[in-house]
């Protein structure tokens, strides 16, 4: 059983063998129709990376048809995206002049390294390392991201050219100045460019089923070699596209020696180890999609291993780093993908394509690759969900906001906005556990025990009944200390403590020292230390400490409601009624006990 399991998670694909024809038709069908979707993507989002328009095709061949075999979910698209590209721009620009050959070099090596750390995490099981970049982050991020990404576009739409500057400000500045001299603008290109946003939209909103990206494609391609676009206009276009599949081999052909090698590699691990966390992300919001629409067990590790295996296999084929791509994904399901079967059938489309049209590409406007791009984006700018993370937490939303500023102060070196974001989500989460909600606790008029303070309850002055919510943990036990020397100086003549420990769900050793401190104390001061309602875990750590031993098996109840009528029947044979605590049901006189 577990050989059989472990050859189903190295070779997870020998599930397609047993696909009936009828579901291979699916799947041809709905392969063809993300190729067309993924083709002008791919060429768009390469532009966006700073490489050629053909290097998009090269990462839609190899890493699809890997990350469909390897990967667990039937539907998932693997291929270039926008977010990835936009961030491995920033990484590479500060390295390399966008283009150049030592650019495309060091693409193909981060695509590689990537892969490394994808499938490093899944073998060891760690997809829950992403787990620290939380959805306020994610949320401020994406915003951020998109708006560089369609800002990074309009000089393309224009027509015009702008500065060098790297940096957001100096890039508002240039594109503010380039607006001011609008005379200069190419009107071809700003029609070009402004016709195929409106046709993209169009055909969006009233035929949403069309491919309305490939359509645009074609007719812009149409419009451009008939009117002359290049040749009477002065447009820019993609121009010639090598014809026939990438070359394959090691990445590192060309490189001059090991040394040069290792030591690019190490520049480049921080941006890729970046670039790996912020597109699995992406890869677990669409897996989450997946998996709820089909009922598909959700393997996150399985999907870290396709998504490594498609960038280390993409490497070898020039292809620059991919991921999953949501768009083409919910294409791929919406056309009947019954399988990675799709994927496989969209990437010998893409290889069709390399070896036989890519002469047709020839007169592709490069303003309509702009579009594309300010289209894709266009849907991942959602400021409400900005505003819904500070109505649900206003600690959530001032991450969210921190994350969004800082992602477009730092650009083009986005990356550290998401780093930021998750090192002040990780603060904040410490300071919050720090301090664990602790309340002394009264009875209610509805029968439930509750914050004695807030619900201006009465409390017992011989018991001390505290309720702790969060963990007892080594950043936690001050808090709970301070809290509990607060409760017994303020109950001078307790004769029980009651912790309420439902809300306990982990407990360490620093926090079992805490509980084993108090005990010390308690027994000290002749007060009866009881515990009620200790979750299995938290008390199987105790039982092995010895704890329980130490104070007693006595000592521990079911829930705080059987701890206080056990408390309250000893505190009645010591001629001691205070009854605030209990129940109304349970508030009997001493007269009438047997």
């Amino acid at each position: 059983m577990k050989i059989n399991k472990a050859f189903k998670r190295a070779f997870p694909f020998i599930r397609f063998f047993s696909l009936s024809l009828k579901d291979l038709r699916g799947d041809l069908i709905a392969g063809i129709s993300v190729a067309f979707l993924l083709i002008p993507q791919a060429m768009a989002y390469a532009e966006l990376a700073g490489l050629k328009a053909y290097y998009g095709l090269y990462a839609a061949f190899i890493p699809v048809i890997l990350g469909a075999l390897f990967g667990s979910l039937n539907q998932l698209g693997t291929g270039p995206v926008a977010m990835t590209s936009i961030v491995m721009a920033s990484v590479l620009s500060a390295f390399a002049v966008p283009c150049s050959e030592e650019y495309v070099q060091m693409a193909i090596m981060l695509a590689f390294l990537v892969g490394i750390i994808r499938l490093s995490l899944g073998l060891f099981r760690l997809a829950a390392l992403v787990n620290f970049i939380s959805h306020p982050v994610i949320t401020g991020f994406t915003n951020a991201g998109a708006i560089i990404i369609g800002l990074s576009q309009i000089n393309k739409i224009f027509g015009l050219e702008i500065g060098n500057s790297r940096y957001l400000f100096g890039f508002l500045y240039d594109i503010s100045r380039m607006l001011g001299e609008l005379d200069k603008l190419h009107l071809p290109t700003l029609l070009m460019g402004l016709g195929a946003i409106v046709t993209i939209f169009l055909i969006k909103r009233l035929r949403s089923r069309w491919p309305a990206l490939l359509i645009t494609v074609v007719l812009s391609i149409t419009v451009s070699y008939l009117i002359g676009y290049e040749s009477n206009l002065g447009g820019k276009v993609v121009g010639a596209i090598p014809r026939g599949l990438p070359q394959f081999g090691l990445f590192f052909g060309s490189w001059p020696d090991l040394r040069s090698l290792f030591l690019t590699a190490g520049k480049l691990f921080p941006g890729a180890l970046v670039i790996a966390l912020i597109s699995f992300m992406e890869v677990l919001s669409v897996s989450k999609a997946i998996s709820l629409k089909t009922g598909q067990p959700l393997d996150l590790n399985q999907e870290l291993i396709g998504q490594g295996v498609a960038a280390i296999g993409g490497s070898f084929a020039q292809a620059y780093p991919s991921s999953g791509s949501f768009s083409r994904s919910a294409m791929n399901l919406m056309a009947g993908g019954k399988s990675g079967m799709s994927s496989v059938f969209t990437g010998l489309i893409v290889m069709l394509v390399l070896l036989f049209f890519t002469p047709l590409m020839y007169y592709l406007p490069k303003a309509v690759l702009a579009a594309a791009v300010i289209a894709a984006v266009f849907g991942l700018i959602n400021f409400k969900l900005i505003v819904r993370s500070w109505r649900a937490s206003h600690s959530d939303g001032i991450i969210a906001l921190i994350t969004f500023t800082a992602t477009l102060c730092f650009a083009p070196n986005i990356a550290a906005g998401i780093l930021i974001g998750a090192a002040l989500a990780l603060i904040l989460y410490l300071h919050h556990t720090m301090k664990p909600r602790i309340v002394v606790l009264g009875r209610h008029p509805d029968g439930t025990l509750r914050d004695a303070l807030r619900n201006r309850l009465e409390t017992s002055e011989y018991i001390i009944a505290l309720r702790v919510d969060g963990s007892l943990y080594f950043a936690s036990v001050a808090s709970f200390e301070d809290s509990v020397i607060e409760a017994i100086n303020k109950h001078p003549k307790a004769r029980y403590f009651l912790l309420a420990s439902e809300g306990i769900n982990r407990i360490d050793a620093s926090g079992e020292w805490s509980l084993m401190q108090l005990a010390g104390r308690l027994k000290e001061k002749n007060i009866k230390f009881i515990i009620a309602g200790m979750k299995n875990a938290p008390m199987d750590i105790l039982r092995s400490t010895g704890f329980v031993k130490e104070i007693g098996e006595e000592s521990f109840f079911p829930s705080a409601d059987t701890a206080v009528e056990y408390i309250y029947g000893y505190l009645l044979e010591d001629g001691i009624e205070t009854p605030i605590l209990l129940r109304n049901e349970d508030k009997i006189k001493p007269s009438e006990q047997d």
